[in-house]
């Protein structure tokens, strides 16, 4: 089977595992993204050469803790009194937590940046090492499944609205890029990214968002126009950030000596290196979401 085959093979397989997982339920979507943290957690772990079975236990404790007691507090306190015949009331607030979680992680996220552009960084200590693990790969998956929540309940539009748009911006920014991309954007890192794909990218991403918002979300008419704003500004991020959280794995790939991240997806690589811009993407969108709510 020949390369072009199996990446094909391979990408369809893991879109349409992507795309069923996330429309069939948010059980469904939580259990998926709690199997790709485990999944990239290993391959962090392999890229920076740290062992792996105590950081993958604390992403699965970690991650599902915090899954069942913001999103199923009543089945969580309904379990309690069954096993122990006495009530309990969890009164965690989910809010406050996913603020504080969302700053450690932006805080990480400007670490990472300092990382990316640092030429005299090319080796990572080891206290470095846990920081990236829990802000640059643990941390953004509790965004990644915060934001298909939405205002109020689970809404799959959003999740899958936000990786078509960073699929359209990854593909327009290569086709740009290859068609006419003269200048490139950083070159010791990835030396087929161009300021023109970077910039094509994020244009077609926009019209993206245009047409995500009009036509797949569907907004009622008298909130369309805040809708196109929204998901117009959410493309822009994409394209920026999300460039950043590539050109930051390729950095972490390049320190490494490798590649790809993984092997588990042939012709693409690793989790990873399919993932990687929704990770880094995804803090900074929840934090759009937090300043529209409080401007609203």
């Amino acid at each position: 089977m020949n390369e072009t085959l199996k990446r094909a093979i391979s990408g369809v397989i893991y879109i349409t595992l992507l795309i069923s997982s996330i429309l069939y339920s948010n059980e469904s979507f939580f259990i998926l993204f709690g199997i790709f943290l485990l999944i990239a957690v290993y391959e962090f772990c392999a890229l920076v050469h740290l062992k792996k079975i105590l950081p993958m236990l604390f992403a699965f404790l970690f991650y599902g803790s915090i899954t069942i007691v913001c999103f199923y507090k009543k089945v969580t306190e309904d379990l309690l009194f069954g096993l122990t015949k006495q009530h309990y009331s969890l009164t965690l607030d989910s809010n406050l937590l996913y603020q504080i979680l969302l700053g450690i992680t932006l805080l990480i996220s400007i670490k990472c940046i300092h990382f990316l552009f640092s030429d005299s960084i090319q080796k990572i200590s080891a206290p470095s090492k846990i920081i990236y693990l829990l802000g640059y790969i643990i941390l953004p998956f509790f965004f990644i499944t915060k934001i298909s929540f939405g205002v109020k309940e689970y809404n799959p539009k959003i999740i899958i609205g936000l990786f078509i748009l960073i699929w359209t911006n990854d593909t327009f920014a290569y086709i740009v890029g290859k068609s006419i991309g003269k200048h490139k954007l950083l070159e010791r890192i990835s030396p087929k990214k161009t300021i023109e794909g970077f910039i094509g990218g994020i244009l077609f991403a926009v019209l993206a968002g245009y047409l995500i918002s009009k036509y797949y979300i569907q907004a009622s008419p008298a909130y369309l126009d805040k809708s196109i704003q929204i998901w117009t500004i959410i493309a822009v991020i994409v394209g920026v950030i999300g460039t950043l959280g590539d050109l930051i794995e390729s950095k972490f790939k390049r320190v490494a000596g490798v590649k790809d991240s993984g092997k588990i997806m042939p012709g693409h690589g690793g989790i990873l290196d399919r993932l990687d811009s929704v990770i880094f993407v995804a803090p900074f969108v929840f934090l759009f979401y937090q300043i529209l709510y409080y401007l609203d």
